[in-house]
C-alpha cells in the first residue's frame, strides 16, 4: 500500500512539473513573444503568409573595381630586368665584346663589320632608372624597348660610331599580377595583352580547386579592395572586369552554410549545396521537424540585415513560416537563403505530455518487473 501512494505521489509531481521538462527549444508563441518583448536588441518579426512578406533575394554583388583601359604591354617599370644588346662597326667601344680584340685588320686596314656587345642584365631601380657604361644613368620609368633603345642611342653619341642598340626583356615585373590561395599553380602571372580578366588569370593559374561556391576571391588593386563570391563572378560579366598590372588577387576558401537548430530532423551547420539556396532546399536538407519534437507551423529563420536607416549597420531579423498552410511551401520556394541564416524549428507544446509519460513508464518499469517477479515466486 505504501509503494502504491509513493508511486501516485511521484507521479503526481512529475505532472506538476510538466513546464520544467527538457525542451529541444522554445515554442513558436514563446518565439513571438520573446521577439516583441526583447526591444532593447531591436527584433523585427515577419510573418511570412504572402508574397509581399518574402524577403527580397540577395542583391548582386555592385561593381566595386573600375574596368580601367588598359597600359601599353611593354611599358617598362621598376623591378623588370632588361637585356641591352649594342652593335657597333669599326672601332668599338665596348672593346670587352667577344672577337673585339681582333678589330685591327691585317694589312693595317680597319675591319668595319659590327661587333655586338650584350651587357649584363640591367634591373630597373625603384626610381624607374638604369646605368650603363658611358651613358650614365637613364631615366627609363613608362618608356617602351623601342623608346629606350633611342635614348641609348643619342646617349653614347660621340662615344661609339652609329651604335645600334636592342633592348629586350627578360624580367617583368609591371605588366604581371599576384594570384594565390586555392589556384592550381599560385605566383606571378604575366599579362600578355592587358585585356585579361579576372576569371582569365584564374584560368592561367590553372584554375581554382574546389567548388566556385565556396570560394570568394579578394582583389587588392593599390588602394583599392574587392571580394567576390567566385560563383557570382563567373556567372556576372559586369563583376568580372579586366586585371590590372600590380593586382594581388587571393582566392580563399571560405562556404556559405546555414546553422540547424531546434527540434528539427538534423542539428548541425549545412553548407549550401550550390551558390543559392530556397527555404525549401534548406528545410528539406535538415531533415525537416522531428516528427516527435517539432512543430511544422513554427519554423524560423534568423538572419542579420542591412539598416537602410543606419549606414554600415545591421539589424536583427526574424521570419516566421507555417507550413502547415499549403501556399507556405510555394512562398519557401521565393524565400532565398543567406550566408550564416540559423534556421530554426519551434519545439511542438504536444510533445510535454508525451515526455511525462516516458518519465513515468520509466519509473514504473522496475517495479512492474520486481512485482512480476515476486508472484513468479509465490506461485
Amino acid at each position: 500500500m505504501k509503494l502504491h501512494s509513493s508511486l501516485f505521489l511521484g507521479s503526481t509531481l512529475l505532472l506538476g512539473a510538466c513546464a520544467t521538462l527538457p525542451s529541444s527549444g522554445p515554442t513558436a508563441g514563446q518565439v513571438t513573444k520573446s521577439a516583441a518583448t526583447e526591444a532593447q536588441l531591436g527584433l523585427t518579426l515577419v510573418e511570412v503568409d504572402t508574397a509581399a512578406a518574402v524577403p527580397p533575394p540577395p542583391r548582386e554583388p555592385e561593381a566595386q573595381l573600375m574596368d580601367r583601359p588598359p597600359p601599353p604591354t611593354d611599358m617598362i617599370g621598376p623591378g623588370d630586368v632588361l637585356n641591352v644588346a649594342i652593335y657597333e662597326a669599326g672601332v668599338t667601344l665596348f672593346s670587352n665584346a667577344p672577337g673585339a680584340a681582333g678589330a685591327a685588320m691585317a694589312g693595317g686596314g680597319m675591319d668595319t663589320g659590327a661587333r655586338a656587345q650584350t651587357l649584363p642584365e640591367l634591373r630597373v631601380d625603384d626610381n624607374g632608372d638604369i646605368t650603363l657604361p658611358y651613358a650614365g644613368k637613364l631615366r627609363v620609368l613608362g618608356e617602351t624597348p623601342a623608346e629606350i633603345e633611342q635614348q641609348i642611342r643619342l646617349a653614347l653619341r660621340g662615344y661609339s660610331q652609329n651604335p645600334q642598340v636592342l633592348v629586350t626583356r627578360r624580367s617583368v615585373i609591371t605588366n604581371s599580377v599576384m594570384v594565390g590561395g586555392e589556384v592550381a599553380k599560385p605566383g606571378r602571372l604575366v599579362l600578355d595583352t592587358n585585356r585579361e580578366s579576372l576569371s582569365d588569370v584564374v584560368a592561367m593559374a590553372g584554375g581554382y580547386r574546389g567548388k566556385a561556391s565556396d570560394i570568394v576571391m579578394r582583389i587588392k588593386r593599390r588602394d583599392e579592395t574587392a571580394n567576390y563570391r567566385l560563383s557570382t563572378l563567373l556567372e556576372d560579366p559586369a563583376i568580372d572586369v579586366r586585371a590590372y598590372p600590380g593586382d594581388r588577387l587571393t582566392l580563399i576558401y571560405d562556404p556559405m552554410s546555414f546553422s540547424v537548430l531546434g527540434a528539427a530532423g538534423r542539428m548541425e551547420q549545412i553548407p549550401f549545396a550550390t551558390a543559392s539556396m530556397t527555404l525549401a532546399q534548406a528545410i528539406s536538407a535538415a531533415g525537416g521537424p522531428n516528427p516527435n519534437l517539432g512543430d511544422p507551423a513554427a519554423i524560423f529563420v534568423f538572419r542579420y540585415v542591412d539598416d537602410p536607416a543606419n549606414a554600415g549597420q545591421r539589424k536583427p531579423m526574424v521570419y516566421h513560416i507555417n507550413m502547415m498552410r499549403t501556399g507556405s511551401y510555394f512562398l519557401a520556394q521565393n524565400f532565398w537563403m543567406q550566408n550564416k541564416d540559423v534556421l530554426y524549428f519551434g519545439n511542438a507544446r504536444a510533445n510535454q505530455p508525451s515526455k511525462v509519460i516516458q518519465l513515468i513508464s520509466q519509473l514504473f518499469s522496475p517495479v512492474v518487473a520486481v512485482t512480476s517477479a515476486v508472484s513468479v515466486v509465490k506461485n
